[in-house]
């Protein structure tokens, strides 16, 4: 373990630029669950487990059509979770390496939470290609994705149903719905995604290639979007460093270190600090 916190320092430290992935397990240490199978989902929430109803039947946007107080229920009480969250001082860390990279950093996370936004890193340089639940768009599509910082759902404790004024489009009236892509979304608005895509595609053209490091914090495989994004990006053009307690493999010649995501970063950290 240790020859490899050495050899992931070293990368760092020689590293130019900074891609940065993230999964669910980046929040743990946050105190926000990752969701990580049904027994773990319904530690989180209960009421569904009594209704026997997983992570995948909940996030999808049926619905929205068929109860939406069932669903804002849901994605209320997540969105008050996620605006009360404080961000681990790994969020500060990474972005402390981030800000002495010559030619900079950017965030590819399948995180909803805003998160790394919330610990300083800028906007323009994070893509969250599952979209983010503090951005909504209109049921009708009358609209595009709009922010949801005015948005306050009440949230009954018991049930997790919401209560009262569900929140709808101030053009046409229609329910909105977080602007996130959920299982079996076929209506999801991709355009802030695509937008944040075609800023992360300019920044890596922009990148020397020799000079890339690569760290992948608490993406797994059950939704491997992050995994396969950070492997392919390191193949052509850096190292993976990969930190993720459960499913730590990495392909050859990457770094697979079997840790918490905030665990990691301060050994990373206390590496580099040593020179």
């Amino acid at each position: 373990m240790n020859q490899e916190l050495r050899r992931a320092a070293e990368v760092l430290r020689s590293a130019r630029a900074l891609l940065i992935g993230a999964g669910a397990g980046m929040g743990v240490d946050s105190g926000l669950p990752d969701f990580r199978g049904t027994e773990g989902f319904w530690r989180a929430y209960p009421p569904y487990a009594k209704l026997g109803l997983d992570f995948a039947s909940m996030a999808n946007p049926h619905w929205f059509e068929q109860d939406p107080p069932f669903a804002w229920g849901f994605y209320g009480h997540r969105l008050h979770l996620y605006r009360d969250t404080l961000p681990h001082a790994g969020f500060a860390l990474l972005r402390s390496w981030a800000e002495r990279m010559p030619q900079g950093a950017f965030v590819f996370t399948s995180n909803v939470d805003g998160q790394f936004q919330k610990a300083g890193f800028p906007e323009e340089r994070v893509l969250e290609v599952h979209g983010s639940i503090h951005f909504t768009q209109c049921l009708k599509g009358c609209a595009g994705v709009e922010s949801a910082a005015s948005l306050s759902v009440d949230v009954e404790p018991e049930s997790f149903r919401a209560r009262g004024a569900l929140p709808t489009c101030a053009r046409c009236g229609a329910l909105l719905r977080p602007n996130i892509l959920m299982f079996g979304d076929g209506e999801w608005d991709d355009s802030r995604t695509r937008e944040q895509e075609a800023r992360l595609a300019r920044w890596l053209g922009g990148v020397d290639p020799s000079s890339l490091a690569v760290i992948e914090c608490g993406a797994g495989t059950a939704v491997p979007s992050v995994r396969r994004f950070c492997e392919r990006a390191a193949a052509r053009c850096g190292t993976l460093i990969r930190v993720n307690v459960r499913e730590p493999q990495v392909p050859e010649g990457g770094i697979g270190l079997p840790l918490r995501a905030l665990e990691a970063l301060r050994a990373l950290d206390e590496e580099l600090a040593r020179g």
